[in-house]
């Protein structure tokens, strides 16, 4: 028998902890109103014949309520209620104590395996930690309804980023518009940042950006390249005027200005890779970064832009140094390429930077690709034209702008009348459904499912609009980087932020995961199967956004359907399902859930099938989706990475490579560091298991982790099966 406990934890049945505190309250009582060792025996022989898989702890307190007072021992039920108040008092009045100590001795599973790009041994760490510990109880015991609490608890819905909801400025993740606070200035610490007049000031100015944008939100951040080309001109004009000021022939002229400005963008992307990588912002990390890679944001600046995306690619295929020296993979900043017409073909004129991304995601899993032709198909803004724009972190993409109409609300110095608006948006925070929770409550009852479907959404509903209502009230003064000076917005000192959550200007995420178990129980399909499972998945999926629909229709504010990059959560709802529900196998048998439409990692699929019929629900999560292949080693093999781009490219809006480039301090061993059978990881080539000297870098749900995982996710990298074999690609 399993026990529910107030906080939605399972543990076993213990009959010690009845009579310990059965005995308790026979201590304050005498006589005849002291329960007997037979009739404690009795109460709990009661308990036990009931039969109950689960039996939350609160039953069980009124049963042996009853039990005493069917005993006539009413002093003595008098005092069992009189102890079981108090400790729920003691309960109410602090929370975190326990979670704390564990935090900082390092015995806190959660905590050692929250994010896999966080160190939680780090004083940096466990101060965002222990901020976010002391949120996460507020929010459980004040901010939210038991309902919600409770249903967080028991892994129906998942609550996300409790630890940051404490307050009320605080948002999930953003596009910075970056090219605002560059060219008309911006404020960081109460300090006047002016216009900069060259390309290596305006990138190390854009990291100071970064860091101070992502110190007052969570989540991940998205800065353009587009925005940087024009210093890169300013750059070669000053080094033209030199040279031309020392009566040098114009042809060189140009021939030494090109030389210094190739030279001091090479300067510039290295002191960005090397603060966005070493700063750490009040998250107690680097900064979730991604940088966007877009030719076909510029006409003017395009030949700069090209110059800048190519160095990228060069410093991030030599990737960091570790302490030993080592070039390894580094997790920031995430980089998106977007594929168009000027890079897809041999003989387009940008085609030499397609071959070195192809080159980089052999060597460094990055960049991650988004298909112009395929995004413009799907992201059709207000006027009838379709956009491309990058996600905001790993997945997170906006709806298509239609606040053309309402003019300029963000109060942007960069704004264009008329043109689809992305950079200074952001969202407003995500709350999780867990499908496969649904499916098996309905115990394969089609009306059932979709009658519990609605009522879960109904909580998610609930769950999301105190998301938005805690945003309601934050006015710019919270968060000047943000809402005055040009991040997200230059709103006046003290002017609300309210508009800005209403209106399509902002999202807020209705989350969804496990889409393959919910359709595998319902049907006794894959949803990849192309024919009963395919059009159940698509339906629940359909259900998905019509609810979102409809939430935004009634309240303008802008639900989105968002495939979550569920970490350590797949861990949680397992376990949750399996404590539920038992063991079902195929569904509740391992210690992960699928994240969000993707296929299942152990599934036999090839890559370019994988990626067609994932196209077909990434349609249908329109607030975030990304699509993955896992490859072998294909640094020898460019031919085949570009296949799969240009696959890409025709084929789906979003997607990646997962290749493996992991290194032992111990013997220098470079290559596929692996996992056992007990979920360990270790060095193939000396038997190293020491995280501590293992550079171990992989895909976690669409950004590359590399601190390590719990259970739950571990064993989901160690089953997932190759979709091209390196043999065969050849």
């Amino acid at each position: 028998m399993k026990i529910v406990k107030r906080d939605g934890h399972i543990v076993d049945y213990d009959p010690e902890k009845i009579r310990i505190a059965i005995g308790k309250a026979n201590n304050e009582v005498k006589g005849k109103e002291k329960a007997s060792k037979d009739e404690i025996e009795e109460i709990i022989k009661y308990i036990e014949e009931l039969n109950k898989k689960r039996i939350l702890v609160e039953d069980i307190q009124d049963i042996i309520e009853e039990k005493l007072m069917e005993f006539d021992k009413y002093q003595l039920a008098k005092k069992y209620i009189t102890y079981r108040y108090t400790r729920e008092l003691v309960r109410k009045a602090n929370t975190t104590d326990q979670t704390i100590k564990e935090l900082i001795e390092g015995e806190n599973e959660y905590w050692n395996n929250e994010n896999s790009n966080k160190n939680a041994e780090l004083v940096t760490t466990q101060r965002d930690y222990l901020a976010g510990i002391t949120s996460t109880d507020i929010t459980r015991r004040f901010l939210l309804p038991e309902e919600i609490v409770k249903a967080h608890d028991e892994g129906i819905i998942h609550f996300h980023d409790a630890d940051y909801f404490a307050q009320n400025a605080l948002h999930n993740c953003e596009l910075i518009n970056l090219d605002d606070m560059l060219q008309n200035g911006t404020v960081i610490n109460g300090v006047m940042i002016e216009k900069p007049h060259r390309f290596i000031t305006a990138a190390t100015i854009a990291t100071q950006i970064i860091l101070a944008v992502t110190s007052s939100s969570y989540g991940g951040a998205t800065v353009s390249l587009t925005h940087l080309a024009p210093f890169v001109r300013d750059s070669y004009n000053k080094y033209y005027q030199k040279y031309k000021d020392r009566n040098l022939k114009e042809e060189d002229c140009k021939k030494f200005a090109m030389q210094d400005t190739k030279k001091e963008v090479a300067d510039g992307v290295q002191t960005f890779n090397y603060q966005v990588n070493s700063m750490t912002n009040t998250n107690g990390q680097a900064p979730f970064l991604s940088v966007n890679m877009y030719l076909g944001e510029t006409d003017e600046y395009k030949e700069e832009l090209a110059m800048i995306i190519e160095e990228f690619l060069k410093q991030r295929i030599i990737g960091f140094k570790n302490r030993k020296g080592v070039y390894i993979t580094p997790a920031f900043p995430k980089l998106l390429y977007v594929l168009e017409e000027d890079n897809i073909h041999e003989d387009s004129k940008y085609w030499y930077l397609t071959e070195l991304a192809a080159k980089c995601t052999a060597k460094r899993m990055v960049p991650d690709y988004i298909s112009e032709k395929m995004m413009k198909q799907l992201k059709i803004n207000e006027n009838g034209v379709g956009d491309c724009y990058p996600c905001m972190g790993c997945r997170s993409f906006l709806t298509p702008d239609r606040t053309m109409s309402l003019g300029n609300i963000a109060k942007a110095k960069n704004y264009v009348q008329g043109k689809g608006k992305y950079y200074g948006r952001f969202n407003q925070g995500v709350v999780t459904i867990n499908l496969p929770d649904v499916a098996l409550s309905s115990k394969k009852d089609m009306k059932e499912f979709w009658k519990i479907f609605d009522e879960r959404l109904d909580l998610c509903h609930k769950a999301l609009q105190i998301r938005h209502k805690r945003l309601s009230n934050v006015t710019s003064d919270v968060a000047p980087i943000l809402w005055q000076d040009g991040a997200l917005a230059r709103l006046a000192p003290g002017e609300s932020i309210h508009e800005l959550l209403h209106h399509g200007y902002s999202t807020i995420s209705l989350g969804y995961a496990g889409l393959y178990e919910c359709v595998k129980y319902m049907t006794g399909h894959s949803h990849t199967d192309k024919g009963e499972g395919e059009k159940f998945g698509l339906e629940v999926m359909q259900h998905l956004n019509d609810m979102a629909k409809k939430w935004k229709e009634e309240e303008d504010i802008d639900y989105s359907v968002y495939g979550t990059p569920i970490e350590s959560t797949t861990y949680k709802f397992a376990k949750c399902l399996r404590d539920r529900f038992g063991i079902i196998k195929g569904i509740t048998d391992r210690n992960y859930i699928t994240n969000s439409y993707h296929v299942p990692v152990f599934e036999e699929i090839d890559a370019f099938s994988k990626l067609k019929l994932e196209s077909e629900f990434q349609k249908l999560s329109p607030g975030g989706a990304i699509s993955y292949i896992e490859t072998p080693n294909l640094q020898d093999n460019l031919d085949v990475i570009i296949e799969v781009i240009k696959f890409i490219y025709d084929n789906i809006m979003y997607a990646e490579l997962n290749t493996k480039s992991d290194y032992c301090q111990k013997c220098g061993y470079t290559g596929e560091i692996l996992v056992d059978d007990n979920l360990e990881w270790y060095c193939p080539n000396c038997g190293n298991r020491d995280h501590n000297t293992l550079n171990v870098a992989r895909r976690t749900c669409g950004y590359i982790g590399t601190n390590f995982w719990n259970k739950g996710r571990t064993q989901e990298i160690k089953e997932r099966v190759l979709h091209i074999d390196n043999k065969v690609a050849k």
